[in-house]
């Protein structure tokens, strides 16, 4: 269990981008080898990413959970942009969906709704850490500087500020939508000078957004 802790240990780039990429790698997987394996690719990258992020714990202090009113604030407002905005303006991919899991297993079934919990719950608790941690942590402060540990996380700069934003905005499908959230949870982390209330952001709005998800049938946000 403590392989990836030694292979991280004493490379803090690599603590924060690696686990990032096999999540990536793992997302790209889903839905290539048959319509469920959209599904079940999901589970494999939420319970290797869970375990990906408790190795990274010990090594990113700043990947702490931090509650606050303006980080739920933050979190449902991007909730509400994100399902607004999605009529008013072209996706990337004419389809990024994983699909709708009753129809893959069956209307009432019960692995449909295994995997809708796995992915309402993978999407609250596992993408936050490892998204805000690549980002926040690494990609912001490495554009600041070379070496990116001695940028603290409210140091403004307006270069990496933007370039920030519009990666996370490009790495969805929505990308409109995610250019304002990856501003928004920037700016969170600016504000607070810690990662924690830019990951309950996260949390919050991708736990709203299942929740719609499942309650309007809007599979298209998978």
């Amino acid at each position: 269990m403590q392989c990836l802790n030694k292979l991280f240990a004493g490379r803090p780039a690599a603590a924060r981008v690696m686990p990032f990429v096999v999540f990536l790698v793992l997302t790209g997987c889903q839905g290539k080898f048959g319509a469920a394996s959209a599904d079940w690719f999901y589970l494999a990258k939420t319970l290797i990413g869970a375990w990906l992020i408790g190795q990274m714990r010990p090594l990113v202090t700043e990947m702490r959970w931090a509650v606050s009113w303006e980080a739920v604030v933050v979190g449902v407002l991007i909730f509400v942009v994100w399902v607004g905005l999605d009529p008013w303006y072209p996706k990337l991919f004419s389809t990024g969906a994983t699909g709708n899991p009753f129809t893959i297993f069956g209307a009432g079934s019960g692995w449909a709704w295994f995997f809708i919990a796995v992915h309402v719950l993978g999407m609250t608790l596992v993408v936050p850490p490892l998204e805000e941690v690549f980002y926040r942590s690494f990609l912001y402060r490495s554009l600041a500087d070379a070496d990116f540990l001695s940028v603290p996380l409210n140091r403004f700069r307006p270069i990496p500020f933007l370039v920030t934003t519009v990666i996370f905005g490009l790495a969805h499908n929505e990308w409109l939508a995610g250019m304002l959230c990856g501003a928004a949870y920037q700016g969170l982390t600016l504000r607070k000078n810690r990662l924690g209330d830019a990951m309950l952001a996260h949390a919050v709005t991708n736990f709203l957004l299942g929740v719609w998800i499942v309650w309007r049938g809007a599979w298209n946000f998978w």
